[in-house]
């Protein structure tokens, strides 16, 4: 294990409020830790799995439905409430991040800390930009993401310590 802590940022910024996750990443620089790696996603499970593999903190930014939803609304999750996500059995192809995470526990390739920071969107049409709700919850979100960072650190660096 490495000891760094890798921030991963779901989605596709040409799909309006899927955008979210990479636009957090895109914030981020120069908020967090060198060593931090930034990186984006479309979350396709062997690529996420790639991306934590051999990394000890793990933080996943998405942008999530919600029936009914409230655009704009963040949420944050750990490894066991992502898996419980899960929308029926882990299979080869149509995987969210809730199959993917339980994938990777029965794979044994889950990093040592996982925790999820989602935003409920609005809009997932074609085209760039976020919808205001989701814009509006950015900087709260980025502001989330950076503390995750710092306390992900610090809980590692005391169990290795």
């Amino acid at each position: 294990m490495t000891g760094r802590v890798v921030v991963i940022g779901v989605g596709n910024p040409f799909r309006r409020d899927d955008g979210a996750g990479p636009a957090v990443v895109e914030a981020l620089g120069g908020r967090v830790p060198e060593d931090t790696l930034l990186t984006v996603s479309d979350g396709e499970p062997g690529r996420m799995l790639g991306l934590w593999d051999g990394q000890d903190g793990v933080i996943v930014v998405e942008t999530v439905h919600a029936h009914p939803g409230n655009p704009g609304r963040l949420h944050t999750l750990d490894a066991e409430q992502t898996a419980r996500c899960a929308t029926g059995p882990a299979s080869s192809h149509g995987l969210g991040l809730g199959e993917t995470v339980a994938l990777a526990a029965a794979l044994d390739r889950m990093p040592r800390a996982l925790v999820v920071h989602a935003v409920e969107g609005a809009d997932f049409g074609l085209g760039p930009g976020l919808s205001p709700p989701v814009r509006a919850a950015l900087p709260e979100l980025v502001h989330r993401v950076a503390t995750a960072v710092r306390e992900t650190r610090r809980r590692l660096s005391s169990r290795t310590g």
